[in-house]
């Protein structure tokens, strides 16, 4: 794990050593079944052992992070069950979030910022930066509301579904297609129709779920 810069901290140690690693599986840069040493974590950190376990505790009841017995803590490998639900989450939160939209909304920019990167990750052939692309354009679509509480569950959703990325032997196949239904959405968006938006989420989040947990149960049953 690289050492984390020393910075403000508007909230406790324990969350903000749990944002850290929470941004860090976002980012992809922890992997289901990576073992998250404690001497190697504080000292990355920067924090003490009982700040630490605290912010593990966080995760944990985030499914994020697992205590094995006699083993230590673990990045959570998530199940098919996990999958199915995380998208059931999904569709309540994105598509309420721009259902009752009348005009653009207020961070578009942003909105427009993560498809951007998308195409330029898409042309890079950076699968992992797509990945993360596409993660911000979602964490977008529920900031809309202007909660932070929803934006925090939304944030801990992508961060578990991240998970199942790892998962896939080919993660081109999944999120190539979708960075053009990102810009469709993005597009309604820029008209202002929240109805329609809200459809085109529905489709979007149900095909994906399919497809997904399709391949995830395959991939889990098929030995590396």
């Amino acid at each position: 794990m690289k050492r984390v810069a020393e910075e403000r901290r508007p909230q406790s140690t324990a969350d903000w050593a749990a944002g850290v690693l929470r941004d860090q599986i976002m980012e992809g840069d922890l992997e289901p079944g990576e073992r998250l040493g404690e001497e190697e974590t504080t000292e990355a950190l920067q924090v003490s052992r009982s700040t630490l376990r605290e912010a593990f505790r966080l995760l944990a009841h985030e499914r994020l992070v697992a205590h094995q017995l006699n083993r230590g803590m673990f990045v959570r490998v998530p199940t098919v069950e996990d999958v199915a639900d995380l998208y059931r989450v999904r569709l309540h939160l994105e598509c309420s979030a721009v259902r009752n939209l009348t005009g653009p909304p207020a961070n578009l920019d942003r909105i427009a910022d993560a498809v951007d990167h998308g195409r330029r990750a898409l042309v890079a052939q950076d699968w992992k930066a797509l990945g993360t692309a596409n993660i911000r354009f979602h964490e977008e679509l529920v900031a809309i509301v202007g909660s932070p509480r929803l934006t925090e569950v939304m944030r801990g959703v992508l961060a578990e579904l991240r998970l199942v990325f790892h998962i896939m032997d080919n993660p081109r196949w999944f999120h190539e297609p979708y960075l053009a239904r990102n810009q469709e959405i993005l597009t309604t968006l820029e008209t202002g129709d929240g109805p329609t938006a809200a459809k085109q989420l529905e489709d979007y989040l149900t095909d994906a779920c399919e497809q997904l947990v399709k391949a995830y149960a395959h991939a889990q049953r098929t030995p590396s």
